[in-house]
């Protein structure tokens, strides 16, 4: 081991040296002799111990460089064996403390060979390490030194910084001391590594890096972390060792596919229930509560807003930094996790929301993480969002397409949970989103298309449907961009899209005074001149109604009555409407305000009638929905839907039938204006057409349990008359109730 020089010593204390594990650990010099060099400061002295701890070998001299100790070990025990083999040693550390002088003995970090397999690198390089967070981030494990058969627990390190002209990890474990980590550089991929033997789990770490100009960059935390301190403080923490993958949900093929009843009830976990002392619940009281409940309304799923670590309470989760790791607010991994299974217990589906399309600029994230543009594009025009001063993922760059593929797969594969509702997928498309003309960069063939999204969505929807083919993957998408929900071949490979035209459509129709509804008759319908063209979700989610938006009953107008049956009403269309089912946590009981991310939901309005009533009505919706199949079956087929009344603008009727795969029909009737309609007439099929010669009422939102007038036609079965009607040979008569949706199946 040859002598440093000053230059040398100096990078060496400062954490500058390009190559700590040529200089430090044990290396023969020309002779052949061992020489061991450590860098401990602050240490009072350093000493080389043999394998077992028992002997000491030699006493490391302090250099001309604080902290830096060195010595060439005994003649007698310094010259190579005659396989070329170094022995085994172990470091005794004397640190000063209050109290007296402290040893800690433990095997250098630079006795370790290379850590990672050269393959999983280039894969990494190359985009294409399937599930890269069990080679990147921390993971404790035991590893033997070089030439020792002994395993020492610690922890191993490794982080992509290619730009870098040093790594170090600092943490709990050395006193955040960037002299005492350096890593080494895997040049195959850019990655740096090392492993750090006694770190444990539960520490805190980050990763301290200068830039390739020298500069000393604010510390990093780890973008593969499993675990993260509660905010305001942002470190990572070790994790424990990856378990095998939890089980999956035994229905989730069946209760998942495009035929089947989909009701999604959306949570922010932050606000559904709270503490008596306005605390978050953990997951494990989340588990004892939320799958119950909305087991007990008949919602097939949850979808939880996203939980993954962020550092910002307001951003509901949408500006995530640590991507794999659960949010310290409610809890650790394994409360996720039981929280998920405690889930399937009830039969229901857990779906995460995701966001792949951008990532916050906090300093300690990954935001120029080595200095340079690394996850993010580098022009402004593609790496910065301006509506949410974010920056965006370079969905070009091979290393972050594959740290976005795997982490969707993580959350499927180590947790079980069921499907991704994937954010902000229009953002992501388009290369002009939000963005004026010459403020941004067309594509190869000057189109406005982010081809780079296009390819990175087929792939990350086509390794999911592969590795994992009984989840699903939802599109949160507001353009008409083609084949969303086609598969991966054809198209972007969604599962489902959420049909965000009908909602705007359906609430800004709703919101109409009923005198003016008959002038905007066209919007409830309108959704049904393209219904068919993807499989889709019709949700009524948290955008609605926040921002000054209101909540779905503060949407509706007229006085108190009129508002609730309004909502009834509302949810009876859209439960009778093509496409699968989400609604926000508190709309299931007509919350009054809209939501507050800060507060627990009022679930004091349940102690009123009407509050309850409406809790009432979604929860036979639901049964309805999955006990019929007409409302599910056929929701992605015009084969499924059949126009009756289409254009009663003057009385703001709908009628329309639902019909399963069998043909089975179930007929549904809207009336949106507050005037009960008695001897309303309706065209059917005749009986030579196989229609139903009586029908019969099996659901009514003005029913008195749901706190309407109790209105309509339950009292016996609705025969089917001989007088035409509406162009048909039969026809039905109604009374049709006011401001309500009525559910009507063929008598047996």
């Amino acid at each position: 081991m040859p002598a440093l020089t000053p230059d040398a010593l100096t990078a060496l204390i400062q954490a500058r040296h390009p190559d700590p594990f040529a200089v430090l650990g044990m290396h023969a010099d020309e002779q052949g002799y061992l020489w061991v060099r450590t860098v401990q400061p602050g240490a009072l002295g350093v000493e080389v111990l043999n394998e077992a701890g028992d002997k000491v070998l030699a006493a490391l001299s302090s250099v001309q460089a604080e902290g830096v100790f060195e010595a060439r070990l005994p003649k007698t025990r310094a010259k190579l064996s005659s396989s070329g083999h170094k022995p085994a040693y172990l470091l005794r550390i004397t640190w000063p403390s209050a109290s007296g002088p402290i040893t800690q003995t433990l095997p250098d970090p630079y006795a370790f060979g290379l850590l990672l397999h050269e393959t999983d690198l280039i894969a990494w390089r190359e985009g294409r390490l399937l599930r890269p967070w069990t080679a990147l981030g921390a993971h404790p494990m035991s590893l033997a030194p070089l030439h020792s058969t002994r395993a020492v627990a610690g922890v191993r390190f490794a982080v992509w910084a290619p730009h870098a002209q040093r790594v170090s990890v600092v943490g709990d474990f050395n006193g955040w001391d960037g002299r005492r980590h350096p890593m080494r550089r895997r040049v195959e991929a850019g990655v740096w590594e090392v492993f750090v033997p006694q770190a444990e789990i539960g520490q805190a770490y980050k990763f301290e890096i200068v830039s390739a100009q020298g500069q000393l960059l604010p510390l990093k935390a780890d973008p593969f972390a499993r675990a993260a301190d509660l905010r305001p403080a942002n470190a990572s923490r070790v994790a424990p060792a990856l378990t095998p993958p939890a089980p999956r949900w035994p229905a989730a093929a069946r209760a998942q596919a495009p035929q089947a009843a989909i009701s999604i009830y959306e949570v922010h976990v932050g606000s559904w229930r709270r503490r008596d002392n306005g605390e978050f619940y953990d997951w494990d009281r989340l588990a004892a509560e939320l799958p119950g409940y909305a087991a007990s309304l008949g919602f097939t799923h949850v979808e939880l807003m996203p939980i993954a670590e962020h550092p910002y309470d307001p951003s509901w989760g949408y500006q995530c930094l640590g991507l794999f790791a659960p949010t310290a607010r409610f809890g650790d991994a394994a409360g996720f996790a039981r929280f998920v299974q405690a889930c399937h217990a009830a039969d229901l589906g857990v779906i995460l929301d995701w966001v792949p399309a951008h990532f916050p600029t906090d300093a300690h994230g990954l935001a120029l993480f080595d200095g340079a543009p690394l996850f993010e594009y580098a022009d402004p025009r593609e790496g910065f969002h301006r509506d949410w001063n974010t920056a965006i993922y370079d969905f070009g760059r091979n290393e972050v397409r594959n740290f976005l593929c795997a982490n969707a797969l993580y959350w499927l594969e180590v947790f079980g949970v069921d499907g991704l509702r994937v954010d902000a997928v229009a953002s992501m498309l388009y290369r002009d989103y939000s963005r004026n003309a010459g403020e941004w960069v067309p594509n190869i063939y000057g189109g406005r298309e982010n081809l780079e999204v296009i390819s990175l969505l087929r792939h990350i929807n086509g390794t999911l449907r592969a590795l994992v083919p009984d989840a699903i993957v939802v599109a949160e998408e507001s353009t008409a961009f083609p084949g969303v929900t086609a598969p991966p071949e054809q198209g972007l490979g969604f599962h489902f899209k959420w049909n965000m035209g009908w909602m705007n459509d359906t609430l800004a129709y709703i919101h109409e005074d009923p005198v003016y509804r008959r002038w905007h008759h066209d919007k409830m319908r309108f959704g049904l001149t393209y219904a068919f063209s993807e499989k889709y979700a019709l949700p009524i989610s948290h955008d609605e109604v926040v921002h000054g938006k209101g909540s779905l009953l503060g949407k509706m107008p007229g006085d108190e009555w009129q508002r609730f049956a309004n909502v009834r009403a509302y949810l009876g269309f859209m439960w009778g409407h093509p496409g699968k089912k989400l609604l926000f946590m508190g709309q299931e009981f007509a919350q009054t305000h809209e939501w507050r991310s800060d507060e627990a939901l009022p679930w004091e309005l349940l102690q009123q009638r009407t509050h309850k009533g409406v809790q009432h009505l979604l929860r036979d919706l639901n049964h309805l929905l999955r006990h019929e199949p007409a409302l599910h079956q056929c929701d992605d087929s015009p084969q499924g839907f059949e126009w009756l009344v289409v254009d009663d603008d003057a009385q703001s009727v709908y009628v329309w039938l639902r019909r399963d795969t069998q043909g089975r029909p179930l007929m549904v009737v809207c009336n949106f204006t507050p005037v009960p309609r008695v001897g309303y007439r309706i065209g059917l099929p005749g009986p030579e057409e196989g229609s139903a010669s009586a029908w019969v009422e099996v659901l009514n939102t003005d029913a008195g349990l749901y706190g309407g007038s109790d209105t309509g036609n339950a009292s016996s079965p609705q025969a089917v008359q001989a007088l035409p009607s509406h162009g048909r040979s039969a026809s039905l008569v109604l009374t049709l109730p006011p401001l309500a949706t009525l559910f009507l199946s063929p008598a047996s």
